[in-house]
């Protein structure tokens, strides 16, 4: 059965940086997909970014391009979204799964952590 644990979300302030860590059980990493989604309240799910099992990244979200990024760790099985610069907007609810979009059936969902960022 695949797990995926997220962790590391938090309170900060706008110009901060967080890393999220996705650890994944029952699937090696190299072998699949692992996408990163963040969910705002009152919106829907949106994608933020993808790597793909050759370490390319996709990103879904222009507003995070040049702040976010994504790293993977095979030893750990744990992949990690890294957050800079972080601005208000930024503020959801954030996922990963094994899947790069948001509708993509069958994919398997970590239950989120949360990510404020207040001034």
């Amino acid at each position: 059965q695949v797990q995926l644990v997220e962790s590391g979300g938090g309170l900060v302030q706008p110009g901060g940086s967080l890393r999220l860590s996705c650890a994944i059980s029952g699937l090696p990493l190299g072998f699949h997909t692992i996408g990163w989604f963040r969910q705002a309240p009152g919106k829907e799910r949106e994608g933020v970014l993808c790597i793909n099992t050759r370490g390319g990244i996709t990103y879904y979200t222009d507003s995070v391009k040049g702040r976010f990024t994504i790293s993977m760790d095979n030893a750990k099985n744990t992949v990690y979204l890294h957050m800079n610069s972080l601005k208000p907007e930024d503020t959801a609810v954030y996922s990963c799964a094994t899947v790069c979009r948001p509708n993509t059936p069958g994919g398997a969902w970590g239950q989120g952590t949360q990510v404020t960022v207040f001034s």
